[in-house]
């Protein structure tokens, strides 16, 4: 039994619960603010679907993404089976299912994106735009105006960008939730996974958190899926979607608050627990925390764009 069943309304007036408070709610307004002022690049219907291999049919990907999007429901299964409703008291199964309705948002918009690729090959595959923008950059030298070579330069990558618009259809709702989830998913499954491998297995281990073959494959494969998704996508990965990421752990805290003020006992990770004076430095070190994992994923994405491109410059297609 833990010592807010013991202590009842004393337990919330410690001095570490409104310090804890501001650890959560600080950054939760701060990412607001970001999301309201971030200027991301247009998100193309393309980007969603196509692989940033040349040779790669969409179908592949598709192919790719209903295979993790049912190996993770197995295993998704098995864990709600096993554990009922209490499976979802845990971080772990927020981000598994978080990367769930990834992949099944992925899936279906693949399946789309394969039934418009059977009319006619995207622009994001290379085809269309680079040959109308060779072909306007060739105008322009032919048509004799090789003088104001900055002038030359401005005017094709204008002209350029107008071509993408008229070629591209822009993402709506459901693309920026994609990209939005898939961002979210990013920082939370490395978070999930270092935090289990690196902490809870080595030292924190009990009859709830231990380790079964389960546990470990919902602690692998989920990484392991989306960095092969990473691998074969065509989805940018921009700094700012990182308030996204923050606000997802947020309100796990404050599920796991609320629960507690309503009678629970027991706190999933002991890092969450209010009745030490280290609360407030275990909470701070998990909101620094998330910088580093999400910024670690965006290596890996500007990895891919600069390491790959040299590698395989006929076959691979930058996401940006």
């Amino acid at each position: 039994m833990s010592n807010s069943d013991k202590e009842g309304l004393a337990y919330w007036l410690r001095w570490q619960v409104p310090v804890c408070a501001l650890i959560i709610l600080v950054p939760t307004s701060l990412t607001w603010c970001l999301i309201k002022k971030a200027k991301a690049k247009p998100l193309f219907l393309d980007d969603l679907w196509t692989p940033c291999w040349r040779k790669l049919n969409p179908v592949w990907l598709l192919i790719y993404r209903a295979f993790a999007f049912l190996c993770l429901a197995f295993m998704f299964e098995a864990a709600v089976a096993l554990d009922g409703a209490f499976a979802f008291y845990f971080y772990t199964q927020w981000t598994f299912t978080l990367v769930m309705v990834y992949f099944a948002l992925g899936t279906v918009i693949s399946a789309y994106g394969c039934w418009v690729y059977t009319k006619g090959p995207p622009s994001a595959n290379g085809v269309r735009y680079e040959i109308l923008k060779r072909d306007m950059e060739e105008n322009i030298i032919t048509n004799g105006m090789t003088y104001r070579e900055k002038e030359t330069k401005g005017n094709i990558k204008l002209q350029s960008h107008y071509v993408e618009e008229e070629i591209q259809q822009r993402a709506g709702f459901w693309g920026y939730l994609m990209q939005t989830v898939y961002q979210t998913c990013g920082g939370a499954v490395l978070l999930t996974d270092i935090v289990f491998w690196c902490v809870i297995v080595p030292f924190l281990s009990d009859a709830h958190l231990g380790l079964n073959t389960l546990i470990a494959c919902m602690h692998t494969l989920n990484a392991v899926f989306l960095l092969l998704d990473t691998a074969l996508n065509s989805l940018p990965f921009p700094w700012f979607r990182i308030a996204y990421f923050i606000q997802w752990s947020c309100l796990y805290c404050v599920f796991q608050w609320v629960i507690h003020a309503c009678g629970f006992t027991w706190w999933p990770y002991p890092f969450l627990e209010l009745d030490t004076p280290w609360a407030p430095l275990w909470y701070f070190v998990l909101a620094v925390v998330h910088i580093p994992c999400y910024g670690l994923y965006v290596l890996i994405v500007e990895a891919k764009n600069s390491i790959l491109p040299t590698l395989f410059p006929r076959a691979f297609i930058r996401s940006y």
